[in-house]
């Protein structure tokens, strides 16, 4: 009995088994079509997929160049445009006297450039020197000296106006990031800056309720602040104006750029600070040395003013120091 169940056990597997070995020869070609068919169809979307996400990235990248593009092209306009417009436009001595904040008229600057120079005309004749020495250094003190006095005073006023500018930025970037508007930023900085600064910002202002709009506005303060940040300030904001874009990020990231400039100008003017000590020495010492002869032997000196050849002298000497200088100004002077 147990012999004859294993028997049929036997059998009834070895039929299963033929069955399965039928069913799947018979239905292999089929479930080989199917499995090819599902794979296509995967690849199919895969591939439409990657279409679809690589067209995406494309138009992306299409849109980027075009918009880089765009704000290339506006940049390039607006610094040809001012680069014209400065070249045409030299300042004048009135524009210099408002770069310097100087509350004079144009005429109340040569009326005393005059009476400065008639004083100096005066004095050198008092001191026993010839009409034509005399002459010169009155020609020198009124055209030369006030003149040299208002660019000091314009380099000064554009050297706060540099260290307080990126703090008025930062101000603007927190003040349009919390939701005000650019206009209102502006006044906030003409109305609570630091000098400077604030006059600069209620000029700005003040040309907005005469009619112009932010930008023109802007790109108005180069003339009372001759600074390439101020002009990178202008361009900042017609770029903004023109193409759009997150303004508060624009002016952040160009409050970093004029820190660093700040740094890298102290970095190189400590770097240059051992070479200008020495130019300062040279330039200083045959005007030392001069006067020190002239104090312990005066006759040995002044045969250089009493004497023709002595002029032709010290009308060289200036020449050539004058040359000296100039160069070695130019050697220790790097703009940035």
């Amino acid at each position: 009995m147990f012999g004859i169940d294993i028997t049929v056990l036997a059998v009834a597997v070895l039929v299963a088994i033929a069955a399965a070995a039928l069913a799947y020869g018979v239905l292999y070609s089929r479930i080989e079509s199917e499995k090819k068919a599902e794979g296509r169809l995967r690849r199919v979307s895969a591939s439409e997929t990657d279409r679809a996400s690589v067209k995406a990235a494309r138009d992306r990248v299409n849109e980027m160049s075009k918009r880089r593009k765009s704000v290339q092209d506006s940049l390039k306009e607006l610094e040809k445009k001012q680069q014209e417009k400065s070249a045409k436009t030299a300042p004048s001595m009135k524009g210099r006297l408002m770069q310097a904040d100087l509350r004079i008229s144009l005429t109340q600057f040569y009326v005393f450039s005059a009476l400065f120079g008639f004083v100096a005309l005066f004095f050198v004749l008092l001191a026993g020197a010839g009409p034509w020495i005399a002459l010169g250094v009155g020609l020198i003190a009124a055209a030369g000296l006030p003149r040299w006095t208002v660019g000091f005073l314009v380099k000064r006023r554009c050297m706060k106006f540099l260290n307080e500018f990126p703090n008025a930025l930062d101000v603007m970037v927190r003040s349009i990031k919390s939701g005000l508007p650019l206009n209102d930023a502006l006044r906030l900085i003409a109305s609570d800056g630091q000098e400077p600064v604030k006059t600069e910002f209620r000029r700005v202002v003040e040309s907005q309720q005469v009619g112009l709009n932010v930008p023109e506005a802007c790109a108005r303060m180069i003339q009372s602040v001759p600074l390439p940040e101020v002009n990178f300030f202008a361009i900042v904001i017609a770029i903004q104006a023109q193409a759009g874009g997150n303004l508060s990020e624009a002016l952040s990231n160009l409050s970093k750029v004029l820190r660093e400039r700040k740094k890298m100008k102290a970095k190189v003017s400590a770097l240059s600070m051992e070479a200008k000590a020495s130019a300062a020495i040279i330039g200083a010492l045959p005007f030392i040395v001069s006067l020190l002869v002239y104090l312990t032997s005066p006759d040995y000196m002044m045969v250089l003013f009493t004497d023709p050849r002595g002029h032709i002298i010290m009308g060289a000497s200036a020449v050539w120091m004058s040359i000296g200088i100039l160069v070695m100004r130019n050697m220790i002077n790097f703009d940035i």
